[in-house]
């Protein structure tokens, strides 16, 4: 059976002169997971149109189509499936768009998956191969039991910063309402993880130092992260995750973290407005100290990739400073701030929906980069701008030396500067690596600045 798989590209991502960093960080582990089911004899491609350009009249007709769009790629994606279905070829798609609008997806798919694929993917090869497909399967026993390798092999590794991404659990145990997640795992467990063995032996496959975590939570289930952790001491490895702020002040967990190797973590901190959290369902939060997070981080050497929303219904004109001036202040190195977006299935979509208050559904905006929504307390054009200019002001050579300044000594001052000033002030060096398809040629020097990391000099 000849199958292609394609992870289609955000549409302002197929013109030639975009092509931020981020979309040659990450391989499409999804994609590569699913392809680890087939039987070898099978023939499969792997595409991924962030970092290469498919002519799709150029490509070979395969038996079996593969799409997994993202919402911001669902216009390319149903481009790339109608296009082979006109060619005769049985097309698949999933992941969360599929998973949050099914019916929007089945006009322009032959079968379509809702939730995680590993229980149902098999069963659809099946039913495949005899010739009787259904035109849905929907995802209820959740189990990474027997999850066979990643099909690595399949990955174009020179394309990508951080090759050596791995998740090793699904979901969160959260249920934050604006999260996307959140309602991909509807209709069965939300947060489950390898057996620890079957983890380790992941991580054991992939070359070099440097890993990426891309799990939503990797501490979310404290047993399991601290034998993961536990298993890794030795192994040399440097790697990054996500974790939350109150995982981060849970005794013991961070420690163990740092001794196996951690060096950076994305931390949900999402507002300084104690009144969302409630309000969003953000419970994980609440009460706990935010600068009080950050200072561990700090002294374990761990640095801070902070996640800031903004335009949620208890922010005014002024949260973009306030929120700006509080992290310089605390040292952190890196932040990603987004608009808060209204995700279909979601219980903020249901909320805003009801309130008659999503003004479109033009999916190729639904980016936290525009407003698609009316917001509570600021006009559209006052989120906007002032999305903007928070991270104008917070990546300022200026905000970038202040934040240093607030580090504990000389060591952590130079390496907050290298990697602060690394990621957004030399786009136009990264952008020339992305084009040159020798991005991964950076990594030697990601692997340095994060060796300089973990615990005070």
């Amino acid at each position: 059976m000849r199958v292609t798989m394609i992870l289609p590209a955000l549409t302002e991502a197929t013109s030639p002169l975009f092509r931020p960093i981020k979309y040659s960080l990450f391989p499409p582990l999804g994609l590569a997971t699913l392809a680890g089911y087939l039987d070898p004899d099978d023939e499969v491609t792997l595409h991924d149109e962030h970092v290469e350009r498919l002519d799709l009249e150029a490509l070979d007709t395969p038996d079996l189509l593969v799409v997994q769009p993202y919402i911001t790629s669902a216009r390319r994606g149903y481009e790339i499936a109608d296009h082979f279905r006109a060619r005769g070829v049985h097309v698949a798609m999933g992941g969360l768009h599929v998973t949050s609008l099914p019916d929007e997806a089945a006009a322009h798919a032959d079968t379509v998956f809702t939730g995680p694929g590993e229980d149902i993917w098999p069963l659809f090869l099946k039913d495949f191969r005899d010739g009787v497909p259904a035109r849905r399967y929907d995802s209820t026993l959740r189990t990474l039991a027997g999850l066979p390798p990643v099909r690595r092999d399949l990955i174009k590794r020179h394309l990508y910063l951080v090759p050596n991404s791995i998740v090793v659990s699904r979901g969160c145990p959260h249920h934050c309402d604006f999260c996307y997640k959140d309602a991909f795992f509807e209709g069965g467990k939300s947060f489950y993880t390898q057996a620890v063995d079957d983890a380790l032996a992941e991580i054991d496959r992939l070359p070099g130092r440097h890993l990426y975590f891309l799990d939503d939570h990797l501490l979310g289930n404290k047993r399991f992260a601290q034998a993961l952790f536990d298993g890794m001491k030795g192994m040399g490895r440097l790697w990054q995750a996500a974790g939350t702020v109150n995982s981060v002040l849970a005794p013991d967990l961070l420690e163990r973290a740092v001794e196996a190797g951690l060096r950076s973590l994305f931390v949900g901190f999402e507002t300084i407005n104690d009144a969302n959290l409630a309000e969003r369902r953000k419970n994980q939060n609440i009460g706990t100290d935010y600068a009080a997070a950050v200072r561990r981080l700090h002294e374990a050497g761990v640095m801070v990739n902070a996640s800031f929303v903004f335009g949620l219904d208890q922010d005014g004109p002024d949260v973009f400073d306030r929120t700006v001036e509080w992290a310089v202040g605390q040292g952190i190195e890196t932040a990603t701030f987004h608009i808060m977006t209204p995700y279909p299935s979601t219980g903020l979509w249901k909320q805003l929906e009801s309130e008659n208050r999503i003004v479109h559904r033009d999916w190729d905006l639904y980016d936290t980069r525009h407003v698609v929504y009316e917001p509570a307390r600021m006009t559209p054009r006052q989120l906007e701008d002032g999305y903007w200019r928070a991270y104008r002001d917070f990546y300022r050579w200026s905000n970038i030396w202040r934040g240093s300044a607030a580090q504990p000594g000389p060591h952590e001052r130079l390496r907050h500067l290298a990697y602060a000033g690394g990621w957004k002030k030399f786009e136009p060096a990264w952008d020339l690596l992305i084009r040159s398809k020798r991005v991964v040629r950076a990594m030697p020097a990601l692997e340095r600045t994060l060796a300089a990391f973990g615990g005070r000099a």
